[in-house]
Formats: C-alpha cells, sequence, structure tokens
C-alpha cells in the first residue's frame, strides 16, 4: 500500500523493520513508538540511537532489534551524527532517510546544543525525541522533562524535598523557534494522529522533529497494561498537548472534548502518589494556563478554579516553564 493511502491504523503496513526478541519491558511506550515509526516509515532507513534505553533493549549483543543500518556514538551527539550520516549518503549519491531517536535527557538537557545545530543548519533528518520523562536507562533520574511534582531519584520524596520542585521545559517552543519546516507532538494512545505525522515527517526535507510520550513502566511506576490508557489521560487532562507546526502553520491536531482533572492522570502512577492537595492544585493551574494558550479558551470550573478566594498557586518563583 503506498504511502498516500495511509490514513487510518488499517492500512499501515504489517512489515517490521524492528522486531520482536527485543528486551523491552511489558508496557514499554519507547517499543511501541519506535515499532510503529518503523512501520510506517519504511525499508530506506539508517537510525542512529544515542546511549539511552533503546540502545540497550534494542541491541542485546550479539543481535539487533533494528533491520535498518543501525548506529550508536554517544549521549550528547544525535544531532551532529544524525547530520554527518546524511553528509556521507550525499556525497555517496544516495537518497534515504536518516533518523535519530533519542531520549528526553539526550534531547532536553545533554543533547540540546546538537539538536539546535542541527535545527539551525535545517539538517535534512527526522529527529525523534522519546519522551518518558526522566534519565530512565541510568536509574530514574529526573531531566527537564520530568513533570512538576514527580518522584525520581534526583527529585526524591522527603521532609524538605516532595519530588520535582520545577515545571516541564517547553520543548516544543525550543525547537519551532528555529524555524524548522516541521515538528509535532505524538501520542501512542492517538494512532491515527501518530500514522499521519510520521507519515508527514519523512514526506518533508529539511529538519524534523517528533516529540512522543512514551510511559515507562518501572520509572512512571505504572501497571503495564495501562500505558496507553495513561498516555490518552495526558491528553484528556491537558498535561500533553497534539499539535504540529508545518512550515510555520501551528495546527491543534486533537482538542478534548473537556478537561479532564489531573488527579485522574496522577492516580494511576506511583510516581505522584506523594503529592499533597496544594501541589495537585499548582499542577492542575500550570495545565490551565497551557490548555488557555494552545486552545484559546478558558474551562470552566471544576477543575480550572482554584479554591474560593485563594490567589493563583504559580508565582513569579515558579515560571510556568511549559506552557
Amino acid at each position: 500500500m503506498s504511502d498516500a493511502q495511509m490514513k487510518t491504523i488499517k492500512d499501515m503496513p504489517r512489515e517490521d523493520y524492528f522486531v520482536r526478541g527485543h528486551g523491552a519491558c511489558p508496557g514499554c511506550g519507547v517499543a511501541v513508538a519506535v515499532k510503529n515509526i518503523a512501520r510506517i516509515i519504511g525499508s530506506d532507513a539508517t537510525v542512529y540511537v544515542p546511549a539511552s534505553c533503546l540502545i540497550v533493549f534494542s541491541s542485546l549483543y550479539p543481535t539487533a532489534a533494528f533491520k535498518w543500518p543501525f548506529l550508536y556514538t554517544a549521549f550528547e551527539n544525535t544531532g551532529a551524527v544524525i547530520s554527518g550520516i546524511k553528509a556521507a549518503y550525499r556525497r555517496r549519491g544516495k537518497e534515504t532517510t536518516v533518523i535519530g531517536m533519542a531520549g528526553d535527557g539526550g534531547t532536553f538537557d545533554i543533547g540540546l546544543q546538537a539538536l539546535s545545530g542541527a535545527a539551525d543548519r535545517n539538517e535534512d533528518v527526522i529527529y525523534v525525541c522519546l519522551d518518558n520523562e526522566a534519565y530512565m536507562n541510568t536509574g530514574i533520574q529526573r531531566s527537564g522533562a520530568t513533570p512538576f511534582g514527580a518522584w525520581t531519584t534526583t527529585s526524591p520524596v522527603g521532609k524538605k524535598i516532595q519530588g520535582k520542585r520545577e515545571f516541564k521545559k517547553d520543548l516544543g517552543a525550543i525547537v519551532a523557534a528555529h524555524g524548522v519546516p516541521y515538528m509535532a507532538t505524538l501520542s501512542i494512545a492517538h494512532f491515527n494522529d501518530f500514522l499521519k505525522k510520521v507519515q508527514r515527517a519523512k514526506e518533508v526535507k529539511g529538519f524534523r522533529f517528533l516529540h512522543i510520550l512514551t510511559p515507562c513502566v518501572p520509572g512512571w511506576r505504572s501497571e503495564a497494561a495501562k500505558s496507553v490508557a495513561i498516555s490518552r489521560l495526558a491528553v484528556e487532562t491537558g498535561m500533553w498537548t497534539l499539535y504540529e507546526i508545518d512550515h510555520g502553520e501551528e495546527k491543534l491536531t486533537y482538542k478534548p472534548k473537556m478537561m479532564v482533572p489531573v488527579k485522574e492522570y496522577l492516580q494511576m502512577q506511583g510516581r505522584f502518589r506523594h503529592m499533597s492537595e496544594e501541589d495537585i492544585q499548582k499542577l492542575q493551574a500550570w495545565i490551565c494556563e497551557k490548555w488557555k494558550h494552545h486552545y484559546y479558551e478558558e474551562i470552566p470550573v471544576p477543575p480550572c478554579e482554584l479554591e474560593k478566594g485563594r490567589k493563583d498557586l504559580i508565582t513569579d518563583e515558579d515560571p510556568l516553564h511549559g506552557v
């Protein structure tokens, strides 16, 4: 079936280029995302993966799960390496899709400089950020993608600290500021939207950025069977927004009919179990501002009205990093 005919999950090719036998945890959002990206992209691609969960579970010596040419080097180098791979193919006169697949730690933080360089040069590559909201492979440490309130081993829960105290970095705004041809956010629970965006990224020339929320069962302390349900709730609560920017034109690709209170999302994950009612309200206030930023409308109460007579819980000391 040709790319032009792929409109829904029913149209997706069945051939795998990320095959069974890898070592991902049951319910791993990264494995789900990578398997389906590979099916949509097809046979003619080369992939680079830096230090991350994906490099560990996809390449258990002496075998590898990718049927594509597969390279890896250092943690921070995704933007630079995929630029070099593409340049090598140009030198040889070969046209192929070059993809980098990095985690949030290797994108939001340690790999941001190389990402910015590749975007600034408008390299003809696809950069995929597989966002499980912490450095999961090295022991569940906090990253710039970790949400407010979340437990990690470096944002612990105790008498003085109650999880991460900063809000999630707005990486989409950072990438969009480079004026790249295409960027989009994706969810493994909204698959027709996922399919269309990966197809669009395959078609466009220049730098393309796909940002995918990928639940991590041990890091999020969640049930393996509920990764898709959690991903769906992330969108319905406003924790994750599905949109794309195609050659400067921003478009929402899915809008919830109503905002589900964030507490329903938090309750499905042990990393938020410790959160006080005040912290939940603080996170809800952040989401309400984010919702207005993306959807241009106020949400009737509940859940966007704070306690009567209270000032907004987000202060100048707690900037809205993620709107």
